[in-house]
């Protein structure tokens, strides 16, 4: 059987995700990691699908980097 798109939206990414509190917690690890080149999703496992399923981390997320990458040196 075929697995619709929406219903995939629907019920998330599948393994770990974490909550908007942990998210926040180690967004600035998680975009510092990201700028540097290294995997941040192995370092932080989870905090991807999480992005991918909530607007407002992803929101953060997309500001925050869009910040450390505009600071001079990055």
């Amino acid at each position: 059987m075929m697995e619709r798109p929406d219903l995939k939206r629907l019920l998330g990414p599948p393994g770990s995700e974490i909550g908007c509190d942990e998210c926040f917690a180690e967004l600035d690890r998680y975009v510092e990691l990201e700028v540097a080149g290294r995997d941040a999703d192995a370092a932080i496992p989870g905090l991807r699908a999480h992005l991918e399923g909530c607007p407002a981390c992803r929101e953060e997320h997309d500001s925050l980097l869009a910040l450390v990458r505009s600071e001079p040196g990055t």
